[in-house]
């Protein structure tokens, strides 16, 4: 099938130290739309038509770049140079130990201080694809080796939106990239998610210690409030969890590095889905517990439950589990990630 997407650009702002920020729309023939922005690679918008034809934003996010410039929830963003988090702020390398800045009491989340979701990136459009280049000095945020990683932006004529990742680096560092976007199928200003119904095809998770670190342990869903291999209605089971604080886990997908149907989300009042597919080992689904309050686009006010992610990732805090899938990149090697968001509406 040949694709019918367009891509059309304008602008989206100057950041406070003056450089130009372009929004990028990717429009299928469809009429699925997705906005993005070079600035931290945010997806800004994803309009997405219901069982009756009928677009909605099912995207969290800003109107403004300045918001996204402080963009404490990171709606929408590309994450690096390490996604999630890495215990105590620190790792050691080849008997280097390397102490990062920590961000999420003391542990370095997301990248450190400032990370990949607050970079300016390089872009153009080719074939209809947005193509989105950073190159991350070596020491930067303190982690080792000159990081290039581009990101490939496309979106198809089955209502699918591909981030096609590749990263290559000077000396061994270790990496986690993904997106958080933050979707509500609802519509964006939709509020809670509990009429969303949720399927992981995961037969174990990561649990957590008191500061969100795994454990260790890679721990059998079975018996567990994270079993989630048949279809659960969220609002049957967000507060279920230990806590109250609904889902924030790494689900282990034991795919070997093969592209798999990690996860679907189902909207039955509008008929929308949201299928996930990935090369990556993990997928990380949060709840969004800690929205509280955040004044969103078009005067949406975002709170608690009003959202989830679906991340594709490495496990977190790897370089500290020998056991984890391997997450330290080298100089010769070319990482690659391929994650598919597939929309529809049944």
């Amino acid at each position: 099938m040949t694709s019918q997407t367009t891509v059309t650009t304008d602008d989206f702002g100057v950041t406070r130290d003056g450089r130009k920020v372009t929004r990028y729309t990717l429009t299928n023939g469809n009429g699925l739309i997705v906005k993005i922005i070079n600035f931290g690679g945010v997806i800004t918008e994803i309009h997405v038509p219901d069982r009756e034809g009928k677009l909605d934003d099912i995207s969290l996010g800003f109107d403004t770049l300045a918001a996204y410039e402080d963009n404490n929830p990171r709606f929408g963003a590309l994450i690096g140079r390490v996604a999630n988090r890495i215990a105590g702020a620190q790792f050691t390398l080849d008997g280097h130990t390397y102490n990062l800045f920590a961000n999420d009491g003391p542990s370095c989340m997301h990248g450190g201080r400032v990370g990949f979701d607050r970079k300016l990136w390089e872009s153009e459009v080719k074939d209809d694809k947005l193509v989105l280049t950073y190159v991350s000095p070596d020491g930067e945020e303190n982690f080792p080796g000159e990081l290039t990683l581009t990101v490939v932006y496309s979106l198809d004529d089955t209502d699918s939106l591909t981030l096609d990742y590749t990263a290559t680096t000077t000396k061994k560092t270790p990496i986690n990239f993904t997106n958080h976007s933050y979707f509500n199928l609802a519509g964006q200003s939709s509020g809670p998610i509990n009429d969303h119904v949720v399927t992981i095809n995961a037969d174990s998770f990561l649990p957590l210690d008191q500061y969100s670190i795994p454990t260790g342990e890679i721990k059998a869903v079975t018996g567990t409030e994270r079993d989630l291999r048949t279809p659960v209605r969220l609002g049957d089971r967000l507060t279920q969890v230990p806590g109250g604080i609904g889902f924030d886990n790494n689900f282990c997908l034991d795919n070997n590095g093969k592209f798999v149907l990690a996860a679907r989300v189902d909207h039955p009042p509008t008929g929308r889905y949201l299928e996930v597919r990935t090369t990556e080992p993990g997928i990380q689904f949060y709840t969004a517990y800690y929205l509280t309050g955040v004044n969103g686009k078009r005067g949406a006010s975002y709170q608690k439950f009003g959202a989830f992610c679906l991340e594709a990732q490495h496990y977190p805090d790897s370089v500290h589990h020998p056991s984890f899938p391997n997450s330290i990149l080298s100089p010769g090697e070319t990482y690659t990630q391929k994650t598919v968001y597939k929309f529809g509406a049944a």
